[in-house]
């Protein structure tokens, strides 16, 4: 039975059509990604584990998709993974009888000191090899889970008659629930490292930021700072898939690093205006915020502790209204006098320049706030002078995203008339490199949804009718000789750029038109024996059925 044919949840494959119009969007941004100063590079779809892995937060690493080793790594190594096997089989074994001893032993004879030393002697005789050190693992866990935790089964350190647990039922519900619980634990800990440092050395890039601090820190000596470079590539994530949600997803980045300027934010407020414009997308809001307002404002209303709290709660305020922020902020904690306090920027409106003004008022006592609000205005006063072509800017002081990276200015574009979700964003981070050594080395950069874009041009009908990846014309094939005369015209049409192309068999004339047509190519030249001996072509509009007959000339005028 042939096998079904599928992909894996999460990608998706693209027909011709939408690759050429997902290669429109990319071309527009690779053109003002140059025009801007930036230089293309690219890195590779894996990098090393340790690379990603710790990189994105807890959340984050669960994410990434490992990539097992390969080539001839299971067949050298097939020995050490048949004795790893056997012996997480033999602990499991090992263990089910320890209880057993434990669980027949008398209770009054196991007070703490007693109880601890007899589990360690016993612990020592398993051994997942050095590297695994799963004894010492599990004798931790177990001494920490007895001392620090403070339940129903385990006491503090010792009661009044000198046993460790408060009855022998207490003792042997530990024995039977708890015990192998950590037991598990640590060998499932173990069995993890295990396949990460041993099994599993790779992993599918998440993001395109960790591989470009990286590379910075890797090619530093070749780089010439500040550098500006732009990149557009796939990465992975292992996420539910959901609408406008793939595991498998383009990235198109642009950034600065090694530069504190704020002449570069004003410029990537301008790179976003200028791609968007020449997308045709007139009056997107490119939403500006910065971490500094944010941490002054939390400064202020005495909840500086709350920082991360306070901003997720105040960033889904267009989400889940004013009241759903301030019970969300009782319920982490914040007091109602601070919320009280953050008041105003429920009702935060005006222009720019008021919103700037209210901000300078709200952060007199914070000087982290006002370096802030000193930063946005240099930001927005430059952009009002130089002004922008079809976008519009906005101060969105409730604009939190990416706060434990970014620094500074925080971006996020929003298009107009489609209720999309953001559609680009971006920010200053003062520390890019640092985690791979590099101090102090400051940057900002803007990324692009290359998928949202598609579908918000696709639903306000904004892409050309001559974003195609079909061909101009078809020569119809009428045989070997006709078809000679054919190519030596196609050739000369390609030369000059023109996309064309010849049916490869000498099928009925009704079949090829129809294949035409089913591709949306526009027109058909006809060139059979009598044009042929003419010297002539003629051209047929597939749409209006009109005829003419041209020189080769006047062909290539009418497909330029």
């Amino acid at each position: 039975m042939a096998q079904k044919p599928s992909i894996p949840k999460g990608t998706r494959d693209f027909s011709p059509a939408e690759v050429a119009k997902r290669n429109y969007i990319s071309s527009i941004m690779k053109h003002h990604f140059e025009v801007f100063g930036f230089q293309p590079i690219e890195t590779p779809s894996f990098e090393n584990s340790e690379t990603l892995m710790g990189k994105y937060g807890e959340e984050g690493d669960r994410l990434i998709f490992k990539i097992l080793n390969s080539g001839d790594y299971y067949n050298s190594n097939e020995r050490n993974f048949k004795v790893v096997s056997e012996l997480t089989q033999n602990a499991t074994i090992y263990f089910r009888e320890f209880f057993t001893i434990l669980k027949n032993a008398s209770f009054a004879s196991y007070d703490y000191k007693v109880l601890v030393e007899f589990i360690e002697i016993n612990l020592k005789t398993i051994s997942l090899g050095i590297s695994c050190n799963c004894s010492l693992e599990v004798k931790e866990i177990f001494e920490n889970y007895i001392l620090n935790q403070k339940n129903t089964i385990a006491i503090k350190v010792v009661n009044n008659n000198g046993s460790f647990f408060e009855n022998e039922d207490s003792f042997l519900n530990f024995l039977d629930i708890e015990l192998p619980k950590i037991v598990d634990y640590s060998l499932k800990k173990t069995i993890d490292r295990l396949i990460t440092n041993e099994i599993s050395e790779k992993a599918l890039r998440y993001d395109l930021t960790v591989p470009f601090a990286r590379y910075v820190v890797q090619h530093q000596n070749e780089i010439e700072f500040p550098f500006k470079r732009y990149q557009i590539q796939p990465v992975w994530r292992a996420d539910r898939p959901q609408k406008g949600r793939f595991r498998e997803f383009y990235q198109c980045d642009a950034d600065v690093v090694g530069s504190t300027s704020l002449w570069q934010e004003v410029e990537l407020v301008q790179l976003y205006d200028a791609v968007f414009t020449q997308l045709g997308l007139d009056g997107t809001t490119i939403k500006i915020n910065n971490r500094k307002i944010l941490s002054g404002i939390a400064e202020v209303i005495g909840a500086k502790d709350k920082l991360i709290d306070f901003t997720v709660a105040l960033d889904k305020l267009d989400k889940i209204g004013e009241d759903g922020v301030k019970k969300e902020m009782l319920e982490k904690g914040i007091s109602e006098s601070a919320i009280e306090k953050v008041q105003p920027l429920f009702q935060f409106t005006g222009t720019v320049s008021e919103k700037i003004e209210k901000l300078n008022d709200l952060l007199t006592i914070s000087e982290e706030g006002k370096k802030g609000v000193e930063e946005l205005k240099f930001i927005c006063k430059t952009i009002e002078k130089l002004g922008l072509q079809s976008a519009k800017i906005d101060l969105d002081v409730t604009l939190a995203r990416g706060l434990n990276y970014y620094t500074g200015a925080i971006f996020e574009v929003t298009a107009p008339q489609v209720a999309m979700g953001s559609i680009g964003g971006g920010g200053r981070y003062d520390d890019l490199t640092g985690i791979f050594g590099l101090k102090n080395m400051s940057g900002v950069g803007i990324s692009f949804g290359l998928d949202r874009i598609y579908l918000v041009l696709e639903e306000l009908g904004l892409f050309p009718e001559t974003v195609t990846a079909t061909s101009k014309a078809l020569f119809i094939n009428y045989g070997n000789a006709e078809s000679l005369y054919a190519m030596e015209a196609i050739s000369k049409l390609r030369r000059s750029g023109i996309k064309v192309e010849l049916y490869p068999d000498a099928a009925k004339i009704a079949k090829q038109f129809q294949h035409a047509d089913k591709r949306g190519i526009p027109f058909a030249v006809i060139a059979g024996e009598s044009e042929m001996k003419e010297n002539v072509f003629g051209l047929k509009n597939l749409q209006t059925g009109e005829q003419v007959k041209l020189d080769f000339e006047g062909l290539k005028g009418a497909l330029l």
